[in-house]
């Protein structure tokens, strides 16, 4: 009961802080720097180990996702598992027609010519590999894009778009800019998600899922690869690619890191409109995440 209520009163203050003026003006100073010189849009929110450790550094701006919002896809179809209506060990009927081409999709290589597949593992392709076709087939269970947005309006989130589906998002451009969310909107979904503040999860789907997340094998030159080897980072990306004119519209990670304390750090980085190369997009981030590290561990 204790700890329940210590975590209660941190999301309260933390909720508070984020929406108040920033906090780590030396941390935030560290980010501009990072950020200098380079051309793009950077958005950043932090919330640290105490209700005070927070930063917003453009939190409020609207992001494109891209595959972050498959965390979001995840939550909202582990909801419906907690309903019961759908097992995590249940098979789910792939047909051929469902292995979309010219998608992203390592699920698709390993099952190509579809077939009964548990909805364990199609979660797992989704989240922790960011399995395009994956993606679709949990969209077509949950009802399409806006069941996943009602989900989460329902839950009390806000600043949180979620329009159209990876196989539309790819085709046009521009449609990508309608699932969009804010840093501080991503920040406060994980942390209402860790602590499940929320009840957004049963304790079976909440472990599940941060297994998942732990296991995440995209953006490994992200927010993870400049801290420690040992460090526990379950986190989330999202790519754009760059079209022809060279720009590139998302390049995202998002996470829970921890402390050699155990204490959780929670970072949502978001890099759009640049046009930055690939390893200069991925950096930034990755800068950012080890001058976190560093300001929470020498602090």
């Amino acid at each position: 009961m204790q700890t329940s209520l210590l975590r209660l009163l941190f999301l309260l203050f933390a909720t508070f802080s984020l929406t108040t003026s920033a906090q780590l003006p030396d941390l935030k100073k560290k980010i501009s720097q990072i950020v200098a010189g380079k051309k793009v849009k950077v958005g950043v929110a932090i919330l640290g180990p105490t209700p005070t450790d927070t930063l917003s550094f453009y939190g409020n701006g609207r992001f494109p996702m891209q595959s972050v919002f498959k965390l979001h896809i995840g939550l909202a179809m582990l909801s419906e598992v907690d309903k019961g209506k759908f097992k995590l060990n249940q098979p789910i009927k792939v047909e051929k027609a469902d292995l979309i081409p010219d998608l992203y999709s390592p699920l698709r290589d390993a099952y190509p010519n579809g077939g009964d597949i548990e909805l364990s593992k199609i979660i797992e392709y989704t989240v922790a590999e960011s399995d395009n076709v994956g993606c679709e087939l949990l969209l077509k269970l949950l009802g399409g894009p806006q069941a996943v947005e009602q989900y989460l309006m329902g839950r009390g989130f806000k600043n949180v778009s979620i329009k159209i589906n990876e196989q539309v998002m790819q085709k046009n451009w521009e449609l990508q800019y309608q699932n969009w969310t804010t840093p501080k909107a991503a920040n406060d979904l994980l942390a209402a998600y860790y602590f499940n503040s929320r009840k957004l999860l049963s304790s079976k789907s909440h472990e599940f899922l941060w297994a998942v997340m732990k296991g995440t094998k995209t953006g490994k030159n992200r927010l993870r690869s400049q801290l420690p080897a040992e460090t526990v980072l379950a986190h989330k990306t999202g790519s754009s690619g760059t079209n022809a004119e060279g720009l590139t519209a998302a390049v995202n990670d998002i996470g829970v890191l921890f402390l050699p304390s155990g204490s959780p750090v929670f970072i949502s980085v978001f890099v759009t409109n640049s046009t930055e190369s690939e390893a200069t997009n991925e950096k930034i981030i990755a800068d950012i995440g080890k001058a976190t590290w560093d300001y929470f561990t020498k602090k």
